[in-house]
Order: C-alpha cells, then structure tokens, then sequence
C-alpha cells in the first residue's frame, strides 16, 4: 500500500473523520492557546484553540506591574531628595549675591558656593534652622579674612555674607576711613581709582588691596573720606561672636552698625559656612522667566573663580 494511500484512508481503512482530530502543537509545547483553568482541556472535545486566556488575570497582572513602577518612582524621588538633604546640610549649599556689599570680590548676581563644614554645624547648617540643638557640632573657628555666610543674628534666618575682620577679643574701629586693628592701623595699597555713575550719581572710586595681620590679603572699595561709617568708636568683640565687615567699605551694613538696624556681632553658632567658589555669574537684568537674558547677561570671566 502506497503511503498516499495511507495518508489518504486507502482501500481497506475508513476515511479519518476530522471532526475528531486534535490540534497539533510542536514538541517545544507552543500551543496555540492556553488552556485556562480547565484540566478537562485535554479531554474535551472542544478545540484547545478556542479555550480563551482568563482576561482578570491580564488585568491583575498588568495592574500590579503598574503599582510596581510607581513605587519605584516614589523610591527613587525619596532617595534622590534624600542625597541632596545630606549634601546640602553636610558638605555644600550653594548662594545667589543680591547685592553690592562685597564688590569689588563678589557681584550682585554671582552664583557662590559654601562649604559646610569648615566651621562645624550648628541648627543653622539645617534648612529652617530646627532647634534641635545649641552651638556647633565639630566647630571651628574661622580664620580672619575668611568670607562668611550667616544668619543675621537680630532674626537668626536672613542669610547675610561678609568678611571675618575681628575674632573674640579683638578691637576693631575705623579711622578716617582706615580700617585699625587692635590699635594698629591696616595695610593698604591703593591700585586704582576712577569715576562710578551709581543711583547716588557719579562718584570717585577707590579700589585699595587690604593685608590683614595674619597676611590675609584682598581687595576692597571705597568711595572717599565723609562716609557715615568712616569713623567709629572702638569695637571690642566678645568671646564666641565675630566682627564682620563688608569689602564695599561705604555700601555696607555690617558689624559696625548696632544689631537692632545693622549687624553687630555675630555669634558662632550663626555661621553657616565658608563662600569658596563663584560657580557663574549674571549681570543685573537677567530674568528666570526669559531664558534669552541668561545668555545676553552672562559674565563668563567670573566662572569658577576661587574666592580671597
């Protein structure tokens, strides 16, 4: 007999009703369809291809995945606010200058960065400054010449910047517009001087390059003799508090105006860190709302400047 025949239900073999033939699947058990639920499936005269795949159980899974994602969007956000919360209240806190007090070193719009620990930590290294504790963890006291970010003391939340100039037991007092140091007056240079067009109107302008005792040496401006805080009586800073003085000698509310309208002394525990870097700089006139000011008022020359 042929196997044509045979394929075929030949002489002798009844024809194969395919009614009852069963679909047929290969040997790495792709089935065409699930089987479900059934265990009958098998045994079942109803074809295994129209057994339909349980579609709650689609829905279940496809559910589950998509709580899945979203707990481990909600991690990762958790994680990352968390890494920032360390690195800012531990290692750097970054700035923006708003005003002139510091020229010629920093400029309004100068974007600084602090480092944290150079002078330990205080409730005021945490954001909002929490009272968890008084005075400083692992403090130090800062170098004179350092320049300083910290809590303006008659409110304890206004961030403020200066210059270290008096450290606890120093006298500090200004004389006809000459800064004086425990009864010695400072070094200075004058390097150049020239004309300022300001709200004011036009002014003469002096740019001198201060030494302090310890060899600390840095540029500051003045506007010529006559200014309210040219002459001053004698500052003596009290232990654990620090004399602060802006370098725009004559645009400067600082320790040498009382707490209750300016400065006064400032007490450690306010410090909240060391200025190190300028990490960019804008001009006056940049706006966040229009991206095109941030290129027009770049000042490229002020990137990445160590600071004095």
């Amino acid at each position: 007999m042929s196997d044509h025949s045979k394929a075929n239900g030949g002489a002798g073999n009844p024809a194969i009703d395919p009614t009852e033939q069963r679909p047929i699947w290969s040997d790495d058990g792709d089935a065409p369809f699930d089987l479900g639920d059934d265990p009958e499936a098998l045994d079942s005269d109803k074809p295994i291809y129209a057994t339909p795949r349980p579609k709650k159980a689609k829905r279940v899974k496809k559910e589950k995945s998509e709580s899945n994602e979203t707990v481990e969007i909600i991690k990762t956000v958790v994680f990352a606010l968390l890494i920032a919360f360390v690195l800012r209240v531990l290692l750097f806190q970054p700035f923006t200058i708003p005003s002139a007090s510091m020229e010629p070193n920093l400029y309004e719009g100068d974007y600084i960065v602090v480092s944290k620990w150079s002078y330990g930590y205080s409730k005021h290294s945490i954001p909002w400054s929490p009272p968890l504790f008084d005075g400083r963890i692992l403090g130090k006291d800062p170098t004179r010449g350092d320049i300083v970010v910290f809590k303006l003391p008659r409110d304890n939340k206004t961030d403020y910047i200066k210059r270290v100039i008096g450290l606890p037991g120093d006298k500090v007092q200004m004389v006809a517009n000459k800064l004086y140091l425990n009864g010695a007056p400072v070094k200075d240079v004058v390097v150049s001087r020239a004309e300022l067009a300001d709200m004011f109107g036009p002014r003469p302008v002096t740019q001198l390059r201060e030494t302090l005792p310890n060899g600390k040496s840095f540029m500051t401006q003045d506007y010529g003799p006559g200014g309210d805080l040219d002459d001053t009586p004698v500052y003596e800073v009290p232990a654990g508090h620090f004399f602060m003085m802006g370098d725009n000698r004559d645009n400067s509310i600082d320790s040498r105006v009382e707490m209750s309208a300016g400065v006064g002394m400032v007490p450690a525990e306010n410090l909240v860190g060391k200025a190190e870097i300028i990490m960019f700089s804008w001009s006056p006139g940049a706006s966040l709302f229009n991206p095109v000011s941030w290129f027009a008022n770049l000042r490229p020359s002020r990137f990445f400047k160590i600071l004095d």
